[in-house]
């Protein structure tokens, strides 16, 4: 996860970053990241491991979130449902201030 934050720290410096000024210029798309990155992200993905999960979670979404995941599992293969738990690991392991929060939760519960 460190990685992909770097990543987009260093693509949101370069956007912020005023281009310099010589003859000949490449033209970059702004929001493109390159292949490696997607390749890369892909791979974690498809690696996760889920197959050990028994517990199952009623999840809403918009509409639009709806289409970009079917769209995502046709045109990679990846299940929804590995993607969905792949992704809601990184973020606890990414934001470990959820997990404090949740300890605290559970210590006031207790009291």
């Amino acid at each position: 996860m460190t990685k992909i934050t770097s990543l987009a720290d260093e693509i949101r410096n370069r956007i912020a970053q005023p281009p310099a000024k010589t003859q000949e210029q490449p033209k970059v798309e702004k929001n493109k990241k390159p292949k490696t990155a997607e390749a890369e992200i892909l791979q974690l993905i498809r690696a996760y491991d889920n197959s050990d999960h028994k517990s199952l979670v009623h999840v809403r979404f918009d509409e639009k979130t709806v289409k970009t995941l079917n769209h995502f599992k046709m045109a990679t293969g990846v299940d929804v449902t590995r993607l969905v738990a792949f992704a809601v690991k990184q973020l606890f392991e990414g934001n470990p201030e959820l997990k404090a929060i949740i300890k605290q939760f559970i210590q006031n519960m207790t009291l």
